[in-house]
């Protein structure tokens, strides 16, 4: 446990350090790249704005992740279970994600007008459901036969099939999709919150800063981003643990 925890901790520091080295070296001034040591007095100059505006980015970044997990997980499902709808709807899903979201922010912004939150969970799920319902969906394709024609045998149901054998085994891939989707749902809070600012979020926030030439702020909120990305991330190895746990392998 301490070296799980050590190690991660020397890494930011050596990070932070080199950092710093970085901008001392070159002798930027704080408006060309801001420093570490830059960073403290913006936080605790805005603190209550990084609370209160990391608060929106966070509850809309989950429930953004949370409705990716619901219809990604149905489309993985479908796209497993039947060759026809996979080649109907790859396609479609493939298009789709290969759209730049930035531009999107704008259509769903006249769309419904006035709906804040709900075009930043919207543009977090748009972004981070694509992972999961392929990761599902290979999961499922690709399950051995062998396992479903025994349970058949053995006068096992449907349901019984999927929650015995094929939900268990596309859970490694579908934790590994979410780690992707968590970042991913991230910036698409962002994109909204940058593009079309709306005073809520880290994303105005930052814009804020853009606006008043607050360089130090700007950075900081790069850096707050970060840190709730890295709980997001790790709370989703948690629940991997949990219910996941016997597919991890001990590196050789």
């Amino acid at each position: 446990m301490l070296r799980k925890i050590a190690v991660p901790m020397i890494a930011v520091v050596i990070f932070l350090g080199l950092w710093e080295a970085l901008v001392w070296v070159n002798d930027w001034p704080n408006y060309k790249m801001a420093s570490p040591s830059d960073l403290p007095p913006a936080f605790w100059k805005y603190k209550t704005l990084f609370f209160t505006m990391g608060w929106d980015t966070l509850w809309r970044t989950v429930a953004g992740l949370l409705l990716a997990v619901v219809v990604g997980t149905a489309i993985g499902m479908i796209i497993g279970f039947s060759k026809i709808a996979r080649d109907a709807l790859y396609p479609l899903l493939v298009g789709f994600n290969a759209i730049p979201k930035a531009t999107l922010v704008p259509v769903i912004s006249l769309i419904f007008i006035g709906q804040h939150d709900f075009n930043t969970v919207l543009m977090a799920f748009m972004i981070s459901f694509f992972p999961i319902a392929v990761s599902v969906g290979i999961g499922l394709s690709t399950l051995e036969p062998e396992y479903r024609d025994i349970l058949r045998a053995l006068g096992a149901s449907r349901f019984t099939i999927f929650t015995k054998i094929a939900l268990p085994k596309t859970l490694p891939e579908f934790f590994g999709a979410l780690k992707v989707s968590a970042t991913l749902a991230f910036i698409g809070t962002n994109l909204v919150e940058i593009v079309s600012p709306h005073g809520k979020g880290l994303g105005a926030l930052f814009k804020s800063g853009e606006t008043n030439g607050d360089y130090p702020l700007m950075f900081a909120v790069l850096i707050a981003l970060a840190f709730l990305g890295i709980i997001l991330y790790y709370a989703v190895i948690v629940l991997e643990k949990y219910f996941a746990g016997w597919a991890e392998r001990e590196a050789g």
